[in-house]
Protein backbone atom coordinates (compact mmCIF):
# COMPACT_ATOMS: atom_id res chain seq x y z
CA UNK A 1 0.00 0.00 0.00
CA UNK A 2 1.59 3.43 -0.95
CA UNK A 3 1.77 6.47 1.59
CA UNK A 4 -1.36 8.33 -0.56
CA UNK A 5 -3.30 4.89 0.34
CA UNK A 6 -2.63 4.64 3.73
CA UNK A 7 -3.23 8.34 4.78
CA UNK A 8 -6.53 8.38 2.71
CA UNK A 9 -7.53 4.95 5.09
CA UNK A 10 -6.89 6.46 7.65
CA UNK A 11 -8.27 10.05 7.08
CA UNK A 12 -11.76 7.87 6.51
CA UNK A 13 -11.67 6.17 9.73
CA UNK A 14 -10.94 8.59 11.61
CA UNK A 15 -14.42 9.69 10.71
CA UNK A 16 -16.52 6.39 11.70
CA UNK A 17 -18.03 6.69 15.48
CA UNK A 18 -16.03 4.98 18.01
CA UNK A 19 -17.12 1.69 19.44
CA UNK A 20 -16.40 0.17 22.98
CA UNK A 21 -14.31 -2.97 22.92
CA UNK A 22 -16.23 -5.87 23.52
CA UNK A 23 -15.73 -7.83 26.68
CA UNK A 24 -13.66 -10.94 27.42
CA UNK A 25 -15.50 -14.19 26.33
CA UNK A 26 -18.68 -12.69 24.71
CA UNK A 27 -19.91 -14.56 21.85
CA UNK A 28 -22.48 -12.57 19.43
CA UNK A 29 -25.51 -14.93 18.77
CA UNK A 30 -28.66 -14.29 16.73
CA UNK A 31 -31.73 -14.26 19.21
CA UNK A 32 -33.99 -15.98 16.59
CA UNK A 33 -31.37 -18.73 16.00
CA UNK A 34 -31.12 -19.04 20.01
CA UNK A 35 -34.37 -19.39 19.81
CA UNK A 36 -34.69 -21.48 17.18
CA UNK A 37 -31.93 -24.05 18.01
CA UNK A 38 -33.47 -24.23 21.93
CA UNK A 39 -36.76 -25.36 19.93
CA UNK A 40 -35.02 -28.13 18.13
CA UNK A 41 -32.42 -29.29 21.31
CA UNK A 42 -35.30 -32.49 22.10
CA UNK A 43 -35.19 -33.55 18.45
CA UNK A 44 -31.87 -33.26 18.19
CA UNK A 45 -31.17 -34.45 20.87
CA UNK A 46 -33.71 -38.06 20.46
CA UNK A 47 -31.95 -38.30 16.83
CA UNK A 48 -28.08 -38.81 18.23
CA UNK A 49 -26.32 -41.51 19.16
CA UNK A 50 -25.67 -42.57 22.50
CA UNK A 51 -21.83 -42.04 21.51
CA UNK A 52 -21.98 -38.65 20.21
CA UNK A 53 -19.53 -35.76 21.37
CA UNK A 54 -20.39 -32.32 22.46
CA UNK A 55 -18.84 -30.75 20.00
CA UNK A 56 -21.03 -32.74 17.28
CA UNK A 57 -24.09 -31.92 19.16
CA UNK A 58 -23.45 -28.15 18.70
CA UNK A 59 -22.87 -28.35 15.07
CA UNK A 60 -25.90 -30.09 14.51
CA UNK A 61 -28.15 -27.52 15.93
CA UNK A 62 -26.52 -25.02 14.77
CA UNK A 63 -26.74 -26.46 10.84
CA UNK A 64 -30.53 -26.69 11.68
CA UNK A 65 -30.97 -23.17 12.76
CA UNK A 66 -29.24 -22.01 10.40
CA UNK A 67 -30.95 -23.94 7.38
CA UNK A 68 -33.83 -23.20 8.82
CA UNK A 69 -35.08 -26.49 7.75
CA UNK A 70 -36.65 -29.24 10.35
CA UNK A 71 -37.08 -32.48 9.87
CA UNK A 72 -40.00 -33.54 12.53
CA UNK A 73 -39.40 -36.54 14.72
CA UNK A 74 -42.26 -38.90 14.76
CA UNK A 75 -41.75 -39.32 18.84
CA UNK A 76 -42.99 -35.13 19.01
CA UNK A 77 -45.27 -34.81 15.86
CA UNK A 78 -48.34 -35.06 18.37
CA UNK A 79 -47.06 -33.49 20.79
CA UNK A 80 -49.80 -31.77 23.40
CA UNK A 81 -49.69 -28.17 21.77
CA UNK A 82 -48.48 -25.60 24.06
CA UNK A 83 -51.33 -23.62 25.82
CA UNK A 84 -54.21 -26.60 25.20
CA UNK A 85 -54.94 -26.24 29.40
CA UNK A 86 -54.94 -22.76 30.50
CA UNK A 87 -53.76 -21.97 33.68
CA UNK A 88 -52.96 -25.78 33.93
CA UNK A 89 -56.41 -26.87 34.36
CA UNK A 90 -57.93 -30.07 33.08
CA UNK A 91 -60.58 -29.43 29.74
CA UNK A 92 -64.12 -30.41 31.59
CA UNK A 93 -67.39 -29.23 30.35
CA UNK A 94 -68.47 -25.98 31.25
CA UNK A 95 -72.29 -25.28 32.36
CA UNK A 96 -74.37 -23.03 30.15
CA UNK A 97 -76.10 -20.67 32.56
CA UNK A 98 -72.42 -19.45 32.40
CA UNK A 99 -73.37 -17.62 29.34
CA UNK A 100 -77.27 -17.80 29.45
CA UNK A 101 -80.06 -16.72 32.02
CA UNK A 102 -82.64 -18.95 30.51
CA UNK A 103 -82.72 -22.78 28.46
CA UNK A 104 -86.34 -23.38 26.83
CA UNK A 105 -88.05 -25.95 25.22
CA UNK A 106 -90.65 -24.22 22.44
CA UNK A 107 -93.83 -27.05 21.65
CA UNK A 108 -94.08 -26.81 17.52
CA UNK A 109 -96.69 -28.75 16.76
CA UNK A 110 -97.39 -29.11 12.41
CA UNK A 111 -99.89 -31.43 10.72
CA UNK A 112 -97.39 -34.21 10.18
CA UNK A 113 -94.86 -33.49 12.97
CA UNK A 114 -94.33 -31.63 16.24
CA UNK A 115 -90.74 -30.32 17.32
CA UNK A 116 -89.51 -29.57 20.38
CA UNK A 117 -87.11 -26.63 19.68
CA UNK A 118 -84.39 -26.09 22.26
CA UNK A 119 -82.79 -22.59 22.83
CA UNK A 120 -80.65 -20.76 24.97
CA UNK A 121 -81.75 -17.26 25.84
CA UNK A 122 -80.98 -14.14 27.71
CA UNK A 123 -83.30 -11.65 26.97
CA UNK A 124 -83.20 -7.77 26.20
CA UNK A 125 -84.03 -5.07 28.16
CA UNK A 126 -87.12 -2.97 27.60
CA UNK A 127 -86.44 -1.47 23.91
CA UNK A 128 -83.03 -3.50 23.73
CA UNK A 129 -82.37 -5.70 20.29
CA UNK A 130 -82.77 -9.38 20.19
CA UNK A 131 -80.26 -10.83 18.34
CA UNK A 132 -80.84 -14.46 17.12
CA UNK A 133 -78.39 -16.87 16.37
CA UNK A 134 -78.07 -20.00 14.53
CA UNK A 135 -74.89 -22.37 14.03
CA UNK A 136 -73.78 -24.16 11.80
CA UNK A 137 -74.34 -28.12 10.82
CA UNK A 138 -72.94 -30.43 13.41
CA UNK A 139 -72.83 -27.26 15.81
CA UNK A 140 -75.71 -26.90 18.75
CA UNK A 141 -76.78 -23.49 20.02
CA UNK A 142 -73.79 -23.36 22.52
CA UNK A 143 -71.21 -22.74 20.04
CA UNK A 144 -72.39 -18.97 20.67
CA UNK A 145 -71.73 -18.89 24.18
CA UNK A 146 -68.89 -17.15 24.54
CA UNK A 147 -69.84 -14.87 21.43
CA UNK A 148 -73.13 -14.11 23.84
CA UNK A 149 -71.30 -13.30 26.93
CA UNK A 150 -69.03 -10.90 25.29
CA UNK A 151 -71.71 -9.16 23.00
CA UNK A 152 -74.06 -7.96 26.36
CA UNK A 153 -70.37 -7.09 27.28
CA UNK A 154 -70.64 -4.61 24.18
CA UNK A 155 -74.11 -4.16 24.73
CA UNK A 156 -75.56 -4.41 28.14
CA UNK A 157 -79.05 -4.12 26.92
CA UNK A 158 -79.83 -6.32 24.53
CA UNK A 159 -80.99 -9.93 24.63
CA UNK A 160 -79.57 -13.57 22.89
CA UNK A 161 -81.39 -16.22 21.68
CA UNK A 162 -79.22 -18.98 20.32
CA UNK A 163 -81.34 -21.95 18.97
CA UNK A 164 -80.52 -25.84 18.51
CA UNK A 165 -81.65 -27.14 14.77
CA UNK A 166 -83.78 -30.34 14.43
CA UNK A 167 -81.20 -32.78 14.66
CA UNK A 168 -78.85 -30.67 16.93
CA UNK A 169 -78.25 -30.03 20.48
CA UNK A 170 -81.41 -30.63 22.15
CA UNK A 171 -84.20 -30.25 19.69
CA UNK A 172 -86.64 -33.15 18.92
CA UNK A 173 -88.72 -34.15 16.59
CA UNK A 174 -91.89 -36.32 17.39
CA UNK A 175 -94.09 -38.18 14.82
CA UNK A 176 -98.03 -37.51 15.29
CA UNK A 177 -97.97 -40.40 17.48
CA UNK A 178 -95.14 -38.83 19.77
CA UNK A 179 -92.34 -41.36 18.63
CA UNK A 180 -89.09 -39.51 17.90
CA UNK A 181 -88.14 -39.23 14.47
CA UNK A 182 -84.72 -41.18 13.81
CA UNK A 183 -82.11 -40.32 11.24
CA UNK A 184 -81.71 -39.13 8.81
CA UNK A 185 -83.79 -35.74 9.78
CA UNK A 186 -85.21 -33.20 7.05
CA UNK A 187 -82.40 -30.32 6.90
CA UNK A 188 -83.50 -29.25 3.86
CA UNK A 189 -83.33 -24.95 3.87
CA UNK A 190 -87.02 -24.04 3.79
CA UNK A 191 -87.58 -26.75 6.56
CA UNK A 192 -84.99 -25.42 8.82
CA UNK A 193 -85.70 -21.57 8.06
CA UNK A 194 -89.49 -22.18 8.80
CA UNK A 195 -88.15 -23.48 12.16
CA UNK A 196 -85.97 -20.34 12.90
CA UNK A 197 -89.06 -18.39 11.88
CA UNK A 198 -91.35 -20.49 14.32
CA UNK A 199 -89.35 -20.49 16.79
CA UNK A 200 -88.80 -16.80 17.34
CA UNK A 201 -92.84 -16.16 17.54
CA UNK A 202 -93.11 -19.11 19.91
CA UNK A 203 -90.44 -17.80 21.97
CA UNK A 204 -92.58 -14.06 21.63
CA UNK A 205 -95.81 -15.89 22.99
CA UNK A 206 -93.78 -17.89 25.81
CA UNK A 207 -92.52 -14.57 27.04
CA UNK A 208 -95.59 -12.75 26.44
CA UNK A 209 -94.30 -10.30 24.91
CA UNK A 210 -96.85 -7.96 22.64
CA UNK A 211 -94.60 -7.19 20.05
CA UNK A 212 -91.08 -8.47 18.89
CA UNK A 213 -88.08 -6.37 19.72
CA UNK A 214 -85.81 -5.05 16.99
CA UNK A 215 -84.00 -8.43 15.39
CA UNK A 216 -80.59 -8.91 14.54
CA UNK A 217 -79.71 -12.67 12.66
CA UNK A 218 -76.49 -13.99 13.02
CA UNK A 219 -75.87 -16.98 11.03
CA UNK A 220 -72.35 -19.38 11.02
CA UNK A 221 -71.85 -21.39 8.20
CA UNK A 222 -75.13 -23.24 7.78
CA UNK A 223 -77.03 -20.58 9.51
CA UNK A 224 -76.04 -18.04 7.03
CA UNK A 225 -78.35 -19.09 4.52
CA UNK A 226 -81.16 -19.74 6.99
CA UNK A 227 -80.78 -16.22 8.51
CA UNK A 228 -80.54 -14.94 4.91
CA UNK A 229 -83.37 -16.80 3.68
CA UNK A 230 -85.78 -15.60 6.52
CA UNK A 231 -84.67 -12.15 5.83
CA UNK A 232 -85.75 -12.38 2.22
CA UNK A 233 -88.67 -14.19 2.54
CA UNK A 234 -74.59 -13.70 7.25
CA UNK A 235 -73.73 -15.64 4.79
CA UNK A 236 -71.19 -18.95 5.05
CA UNK A 237 -69.79 -19.89 1.93
CA UNK A 238 -67.75 -23.48 3.15
CA UNK A 239 -65.74 -25.25 0.53
CA UNK A 240 -68.33 -28.27 0.29
CA UNK A 241 -65.62 -30.49 -1.65
CA UNK A 242 -63.76 -30.46 1.68
CA UNK A 243 -66.70 -31.51 4.06
CA UNK A 244 -66.46 -35.55 3.14
CA UNK A 245 -62.62 -35.17 4.28
CA UNK A 246 -63.46 -33.60 6.98
CA UNK A 247 -65.52 -35.93 8.17
CA UNK A 248 -63.38 -38.60 7.22
CA UNK A 249 -60.72 -37.51 9.70
CA UNK A 250 -62.66 -36.92 12.46
CA UNK A 251 -62.87 -39.51 15.11
CA UNK A 252 -66.03 -41.70 15.01
CA UNK A 253 -66.19 -42.05 18.91
CA UNK A 254 -64.96 -41.01 22.23
CA UNK A 255 -63.79 -42.47 25.47
CA UNK A 256 -65.12 -39.54 27.41
CA UNK A 257 -66.46 -36.12 27.02
CA UNK A 258 -63.26 -34.38 27.82
CA UNK A 259 -61.09 -36.62 25.14
CA UNK A 260 -63.73 -34.89 22.31
CA UNK A 261 -62.61 -31.70 24.08
CA UNK A 262 -58.98 -32.41 23.51
CA UNK A 263 -59.60 -33.95 19.84
CA UNK A 264 -61.21 -30.63 18.87
CA UNK A 265 -58.70 -28.35 20.19
CA UNK A 266 -55.52 -30.45 19.51
CA UNK A 267 -57.01 -30.77 15.83
CA UNK A 268 -57.26 -26.58 15.58
CA UNK A 269 -60.72 -27.49 15.06
CA UNK A 270 -61.63 -24.95 17.87
CA UNK A 271 -58.93 -22.84 18.70
CA UNK A 272 -60.42 -21.58 22.02
CA UNK A 273 -60.29 -24.02 24.44
CA UNK A 274 -63.05 -22.33 26.64
CA UNK A 275 -65.37 -22.37 24.01
CA UNK A 276 -64.78 -26.14 23.37
CA UNK A 277 -65.05 -26.80 26.96
CA UNK A 278 -68.62 -25.45 26.55
CA UNK A 279 -69.66 -26.13 23.19
CA UNK A 280 -68.23 -29.54 22.41
CA UNK A 281 -70.38 -31.35 24.87
CA UNK A 282 -73.59 -30.63 23.46
CA UNK A 283 -71.94 -32.59 20.20
CA UNK A 284 -71.76 -35.73 21.66
CA UNK A 285 -73.85 -38.34 23.48
CA UNK A 286 -73.41 -41.71 24.84
CA UNK A 287 -73.98 -44.28 23.06
CA UNK A 288 -76.95 -46.92 23.87
CA UNK A 289 -75.50 -50.25 25.88
CA UNK A 290 -74.65 -53.15 23.22
CA UNK A 291 -73.95 -50.06 20.56
CA UNK A 292 -70.79 -51.62 18.21
CA UNK A 293 -69.20 -48.05 19.72
CA UNK A 294 -69.77 -48.86 23.40
CA UNK A 295 -68.07 -52.46 22.89
CA UNK A 296 -64.28 -50.89 22.78
CA UNK A 297 -64.69 -48.78 25.84
CA UNK A 298 -66.04 -45.75 23.87
CA UNK A 299 -69.52 -44.59 24.78
CA UNK A 300 -69.65 -41.45 23.20
CA UNK A 301 -70.66 -40.65 19.59
CA UNK A 302 -71.58 -37.80 17.53
CA UNK A 303 -75.17 -36.54 18.23
CA UNK A 304 -75.61 -35.29 14.20
CA UNK A 305 -74.99 -37.50 11.55
CA UNK A 306 -73.33 -34.44 9.03
CA UNK A 307 -72.81 -37.14 6.54
CA UNK A 308 -76.74 -38.05 5.88
CA UNK A 309 -77.16 -34.50 5.34
CA UNK A 310 -75.37 -34.43 2.16
CA UNK A 311 -78.23 -34.43 -0.01
CA UNK A 312 -79.26 -30.86 1.20
CA UNK A 313 -75.71 -29.40 0.55
CA UNK A 314 -76.14 -27.82 -2.12
CA UNK A 315 -79.43 -26.56 -1.25
CA UNK A 316 -78.16 -24.65 2.00
CA UNK A 317 -75.50 -22.25 -0.15
CA UNK A 318 -77.00 -22.36 -4.01
CA UNK A 319 -77.48 -18.37 -4.99
CA UNK A 320 -76.23 -17.44 -1.30
CA UNK A 321 -74.15 -14.67 -2.41
CA UNK A 322 -77.40 -13.32 -4.50
CA UNK A 323 -79.71 -13.74 -1.60
CA UNK A 324 -76.96 -11.94 0.74
CA UNK A 325 -76.07 -9.38 -1.63
CA UNK A 326 -80.45 -8.54 -2.35
CA UNK A 327 -81.46 -8.70 0.72
CA UNK A 328 -82.43 -5.56 2.53
CA UNK A 329 -80.82 -3.29 5.61
CA UNK A 330 -77.20 -3.43 6.40
CA UNK A 331 -75.34 -6.44 5.82
CA UNK A 332 -72.22 -7.35 7.81
CA UNK A 333 -70.12 -10.65 6.83
CA UNK A 334 -67.25 -11.83 9.13
CA UNK A 335 -64.71 -14.19 7.64
CA UNK A 336 -61.48 -16.47 8.04
CA UNK A 337 -60.30 -15.76 5.14
CA UNK A 338 -60.90 -13.94 1.71
CA UNK A 339 -60.16 -16.63 -0.04
CA UNK A 340 -63.60 -17.91 0.57
CA UNK A 341 -64.94 -14.64 -1.46
CA UNK A 342 -66.61 -15.47 -4.93
CA UNK A 343 -67.26 -13.14 -7.89
CA UNK A 344 -70.36 -11.73 -6.79
CA UNK A 345 -69.57 -10.64 -3.21
CA UNK A 346 -66.27 -9.25 -4.35
CA UNK A 347 -67.97 -7.13 -6.89
CA UNK A 348 -70.47 -6.48 -3.75
CA UNK A 349 -67.57 -5.81 -1.78
CA UNK A 350 -66.34 -3.14 -3.73
CA UNK A 351 -69.47 -1.42 -4.37
CA UNK A 352 -70.28 -1.13 -0.68
CA UNK A 353 -73.12 -3.38 -0.02
CA UNK A 354 -72.06 -4.89 2.72
CA UNK A 355 -68.93 -4.53 5.19
CA UNK A 356 -66.25 -7.10 5.43
CA UNK A 357 -64.91 -8.38 8.29
CA UNK A 358 -61.55 -10.55 8.13
CA UNK A 359 -60.33 -12.32 11.37
CA UNK A 360 -57.29 -14.21 9.83
CA UNK A 361 -56.27 -15.79 13.43
CA UNK A 362 -59.72 -17.63 13.67
CA UNK A 363 -60.75 -20.83 11.66
CA UNK A 364 -63.97 -22.15 10.20
CA UNK A 365 -65.85 -21.24 13.86
CA UNK A 366 -65.28 -17.56 14.07
CA UNK A 367 -67.39 -16.84 16.43
CA UNK A 368 -65.85 -19.45 18.98
CA UNK A 369 -62.13 -18.81 18.10
CA UNK A 370 -62.34 -14.93 18.02
CA UNK A 371 -65.61 -14.53 20.64
CA UNK A 372 -64.14 -11.17 21.98
CA UNK A 373 -63.59 -9.55 18.09
CA UNK A 374 -66.60 -11.21 16.69
CA UNK A 375 -69.34 -9.97 19.45
CA UNK A 376 -67.53 -6.18 18.84
CA UNK A 377 -67.51 -6.45 15.40
CA UNK A 378 -71.21 -6.92 15.58
CA UNK A 379 -72.45 -4.38 17.97
CA UNK A 380 -70.71 -1.69 16.35
CA UNK A 381 -72.17 -2.90 13.13
CA UNK A 382 -75.85 -2.37 15.08
CA UNK A 383 -74.67 0.61 16.52
CA UNK A 384 -73.83 1.98 12.77
CA UNK A 385 -77.60 0.79 11.51
CA UNK A 386 -79.19 1.36 14.77
CA UNK A 387 -82.05 4.18 13.47
CA UNK A 388 -83.43 5.17 16.94
CA UNK A 389 -80.57 7.04 17.92
CA UNK A 390 -80.98 9.23 14.72
CA UNK A 391 -82.12 12.47 15.50
CA UNK A 392 -83.81 13.70 12.18
CA UNK A 393 -84.77 17.44 11.50
CA UNK A 394 -88.24 18.76 11.23
CA UNK A 395 -89.76 18.41 7.62
CA UNK A 396 -90.13 21.87 5.99
CA UNK A 397 -93.98 21.28 6.14
CA UNK A 398 -93.84 21.58 9.87
CA UNK A 399 -92.11 24.77 9.99
CA UNK A 400 -94.11 26.48 7.73
CA UNK A 401 -97.20 25.62 9.31
CA UNK A 402 -96.31 27.19 12.39
CA UNK A 403 -95.27 30.31 11.22
CA UNK A 404 -98.09 32.84 11.56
Amino acid sequence: MSDLQRSFAKAKLAGLPLEPPLPPNTILEDKHEEQVTDDLQPLLESEQDEDSSSASSASSASSAASTGTIRPNSKHLFARPNGLKPGGRALHPLPWTDYFTQECYLKNTRCDETVIHHLYLTPPAPKGPLFVLHHGAGSSGLSFALFAAELRRALPNCGVMSIDARGHGGTVVKSPQGQNKGEPHDLSLDLLSSDLSDSVKLLQAHLGWPQLPDLVLVGHSLGGPIVTDVASKCFAMDALQKMNLYLATRPKTFPSLASGIEWHTRSRTLRNSTSACVSVPSLLRQSPSGDAASQGGQPWVWRTDISASEQYWKNWFTGLSKKFLEAKGGKLLILAGTDRLDKELMIGQMQGKYQLRVFPDAGHFVQEDQPAKTAMAVADFYRRNDKSTLVLPPKVGGLLKKQP
